[in-house]
C-alpha cells in the first residue's frame, strides 16, 4: 500500500511517499480502507517536534512518541473510510461500514492515518460516519469538534451565556463557534482576521471582532467564557485584553490547558449534530496523498481556515 513515511523530525520535506506492507487485523481489530485524512496543527507539531527539546513536556513526548524519530513512521491521526475486514472477535462493526474518527485509543497515542489502510482496535475512537457528508468532509470533523467540546465543557458553558472565541477561523475555532451557537444555545462572539469575517459569521457568530483593527480591544464586552482556540502560537493586544474581559465568575480557557483524550461519546454526538444540520465541516484546502509535503507547508503557515484534508483513495 501507499503511505507517507516520516523517518526523522524536521521540516515538511522529511515526509516521503513510499510503498509499505498492508496490515492485517488481529482478532479484536478492523482493517479500514482510508478514503481521507487531515493535516492538523498537532500533526505538524509532531513532525517538526516543535517543543523545547529539554523541557519536561518535550522529554516526556519524546519518550512516548520517539527519541530521534517517530516510533510509528506513518503519521496522521484523523481518518474516514470503509471497514474492509473485521477480526474474529469484533462485534461493533461489519465489512462495508463507513466510519470516521481518530487513531488515538483510550490507552495510548498512535498514528498511521497517512496511508491507504490501517488496523485499529474495535474500541478505538471510530464510529459510523455521518450519512450526509463525503469522506473528505468527515475527515474535517473529529479533530476540531472533539477539542472544542472538551474545552467548552471544561469552561462549564451554559445556555444563554456570552462566549468569546479567539481564533474563530481555525479547526477548533470553527467547531467552537458552531457548537456554542447551535448546540449549547449561547451567544458567541468570534475573533479572526479581516479575510475570515464572513466565514465566521456564516457559522453562526452573533458578533465578529477583527483582531487587526485598531479599535479591536474597545469592542470587547464582558463574557462568561473566553476560549483561546489558538494557544501560544499566536498573540495580539486583543488577545491579552480578552483575558480580562470576564464577568464575575467568568472563565478563560486556552487550548494550552492540557490535551483532551478522544471521547467516543463526542464522536457519536457529532454524527447526530452533523446529520441534524447543526454542524458543518469547514475545509480550506484538499490535497491528494502525493502532495502531503505541500499540505504540511500550508498548515505550517498558521493561516488555514478550518481544516486541511488529504484525499487518500
Amino acid at each position: 500500500m501507499k503511505a507517507i513515511v516520516c523517518t526523522k523530525y524536521g521540516s515538511p520535506d522529511v515526509l516521503q511517499l513510499e510503498s509499505v506492507a498492508k496490515p492485517s487485523p488481529r482478532a479484536n481489530e478492523v482493517l479500514i480502507k482510508i478514503h481521507a485524512t487531515s493535516v492538523t496543527a498537532s500533526d505538524c507539531i509532531i513532525r517538526g517536534f516543535k517543543l523545547p527539546r529539554w523541557s519536561l513536556i518535550g522529554i516526556m513526548m519524546r519518550l512516548v512518541i520517539g527519541i530521534t524519530k517517530p516510533r510509528n513512521p506513518i503519521l496522521g491521526m484523523i481518518l474516514s473510510g470503509d471497514i474492509e475486514t473485521v477480526g474474529n472477535d469484533v462485534k461493533r462493526f461489519k465489512v462495508g461500514d463507513a466510519v470516521y474518527g481518530s487513531t488515538i485509543s483510550a490507552n495510548r497515542i498512535r498514528f498511521g492515518a497517512y496511508a491507504e489502510y490501517i488496523c485499529l482496535a474495535e474500541d478505538s475512537f471510530i464510529a459510523a460516519k455521518p450519512a450526509n457528508v463525503t469522506y473528505e468532509e468527515a475527515a474535517a470533523l473529529p479533530y476540531g469538534v472533539n477539542m472544542a467540546l472538551h474545552y467548552l465543557k471544561k469552561g462549564n458553558i451554559q445556555r444563554g451565556q456570552q462566549v468569546l472565541i479567539y481564533g474563530a477561523s481555525g479547526a477548533i475555532g470553527t467547531a467552537a463557534v458552531q457548537l456554542v451557537k447551535h448546540h449549547f444555545g449561547a451567544d458567541v462572539t468570534g475573533v479572526c482576521s479581516t479575510a475570515n469575517i464572513e466565514l465566521v459569521k456564516s457559522l453562526g457568530a452573533d458578533q465578529v471582532i477583527d483582531y487587526t483593527a485598531e479599535d479591536a480591544s474597545s469592542q470587547l464586552e464582558r463574557y462568561d467564557l473566553v476560549l483561546d482556540a489558538v494557544g501560544k502560537s499566536k498573540n495580539s493586544a486583543l488577545k491579552e485584553h480578552s483575558q480580562g474581559a470576564l464577568k464575575p465568575n467568568g472563565k478563560y480557557i486556552s487550548v494550552d490547558d492540557g490535551t483532551p483524550a478522544d471521547n467516543l461519546e463526542n464522536l457519536i454526538l457529532l454524527k447526530a449534530l452533523v446529520e441534524a444540520g447543526q454542524i458543518q465541516p469547514v475545509i480550506d484546502r484538499c490535497y491528494p496523498l502525493e502532495q502531503m509535503v505541500e499540505a504540511h507547508r500550508y498548515v505550517d503557515t498558521g493561516h488555514k481556515k478550518g481544516n486541511v484534508v488529504i484525499t487518500v483513495a
